[in-house]
């Protein structure tokens, strides 16, 4: 069983494993992230794997040594987080589309900052003055948010807006992304679901033949990398070469990653 998808903690398991796994069972408790970011780690304390924003809806199986071991709504994905990162929470109505937003003390852009949201972090509007919406976390400008389900036509486009982000393994936000995390945070933007690794996206859409042109938006993978096609001759992804999420010319990024042993093509696939 792949840890990453298998809702155990070692101790206590999910009740969608029923027959599988000889551990106790629970039905888990609903909940959702209560923090602008936290990190998924492998275990309580250990490394981090993934990143959750605010919003983002789990279920918690277990706790322990201070952490909530949970499974997420969105893609599956099971770790550890910090035990008060998670909790019952006002159902989000809206989501932030733009790279990122602060959380303002009041409707002015002279208050204090309270935090900062990255792109796809969602919160609860429970009023509106002026140009701020007001949530119970503090202000944010309208202008930042949109209702959830009014999502991104283009994916892609999203990619394009966080250029320049920092590369950051298992980073899911604006502060910090790697490959996976870009692709991730651009499709769940537009509304479409979306593994948390590059070796799990590897189903998203269908294959690609090898003399199929590339069009916006198909997807490049190598063995532990993906990329965005921009268009006939760039690419878009978060790498460890920028150290940064950026363009390249696709031909030049193919032959850059073979030249530094990172293989050959595995698969191109159109969502």
């Amino acid at each position: 069983m792949d840890r990453r998808s298998t809702p155990f903690s070692g101790r206590i398991a999910h009740v969608s494993l029923k027959g599988q796994i000889d551990a106790p069972l629970t039905e888990g408790e609903a909940a959702q992230v209560l923090v602008p970011l936290v990190d998924l780690l492998t275990r309580p304390g250990g490394a981090r794997e993934r990143q959750l924003l605010l919003g983002a809806k789990i279920t918690v199986i277990d706790r322990d040594q201070g952490h909530a071991y949970l499974m997420t709504a969105r893609d599956g994905y099971c770790g550890w987080v910090p035990e008060g990162a998670v909790g019952e929470g006002p159902a989000p109505t809206h989501w932030v589309h733009t790279p990122a937003t602060h959380v303002y003390s009041g409707p002015k852009v002279q208050t204090a900052e309270r935090s900062t949201l990255s792109l796809g972090a969602q919160v609860c509007v429970t009023g509106q003055t002026g140009t701020w919406a007001e949530t119970p976390m503090g202000f944010v400008p309208v202008c930042h948010l949109r209702p959830v389900g009014d999502w991104a036509a283009d994916p892609v486009a999203v990619a394009e807006s966080l250029l320049g982000t920092p590369y950051l393994w298992g980073g899911n936000s604006r502060a910090g992304l790697d490959c996976s995390g870009l692709v991730q945070i651009a499709l769940h933007a537009a509304g479409k679901d979306c593994p948390g690794d590059s070796d799990q996206q590897m189903v998203l859409g269908h294959e690609l033949a090898t003399d199929d042109p590339l069009q916006r938006g198909d997807l490049i993978f190598w063995d532990g990398h993906v990329a965005m096609v921009v268009d006939n001759d760039r690419l878009i992804h978060a790498n460890g070469h920028a150290m940064s999420v950026a363009h390249e010319e696709t031909d030049a990024a193919i032959n850059r990653i073979a030249a530094s042993g990172g293989g050959s093509v595995t698969a191109r696939r159109r969502l």
